[in-house]
């Protein structure tokens, strides 16, 4: 039986703790045991190397910036094969914790073009920024180098597959188009 892994840690800042008159500066270097964590929320066979430092500064008399990197090298399963592969992500990270959001109304809303504004909380979670922005960084569709995704036909017998060029409904108007200019 697997031991069970240790939960996400937290490293929360109460902003009302914190010296409004200079930024805070931090440094996260998560351990094997919250790395493994980490991985197993996103669903990621692993990370191997994690750090999350940057400053959060005061922004007027009530918002807060949080200005960070993030480096990361992560292993993520084959999209085509399985085979685990290893990415190093290097990102700038920004978010904007606002006393007064904009105000929403209305059951249909467009996202704004500042997608790093939040509201302001009383306290921010280091590893719950860390997390999501290695979420948002990470690959989608992750290849090891020289997988490429096959094509497989089935049917039945005595019927003529269906193949995806054959599937194409104008594939043969453009031959079509050069035999008649070539009558011509």
């Amino acid at each position: 039986m697997e031991a069970p892994l240790p939960p996400i840690p937290h490293s929360p800042l109460r902003l009302a703790d914190l010296v409004a008159s200079r930024g805070t500066e931090f440094a996260l270097t998560p351990d094997t045991g919250a790395r493994s964590a980490i991985a197993d929320a996103l669903g990621i066979t692993g990370i191997k190397k994690l750090r999350f430092d940057g400053k959060l500064t005061p922004q007027g008399r009530k918002d807060w910036v949080l200005t960070a990197t993030l480096g990361a090298t992560v292993v993520q399963d084959c999209v085509v094969t399985l085979a685990p592969v290893t990415t190093r992500l290097d990102e700038s990270i920004t978010r904007s914790y606002l006393a007064e959001m904009p105000e929403v109304s209305g059951t249909e809303v467009e996202m704004p073009e500042d997608d790093t504004i939040e509201p302001l909380p009383d306290t921010i979670d280091l590893y719950a920024v860390l997390t999501e922005a290695l979420a948002l960084a990470l690959p989608l569709y992750p290849r090891a180098e020289g997988a490429e995704l096959g094509q497989i036909v089935y049917t039945e017998k005595g019927v003529a597959p269906l193949t995806d060029e054959a599937a194409r409904p104008f594939a043969g108007l453009g031959a079509l188009r050069d035999s008649l200019k070539n009558d011509d």
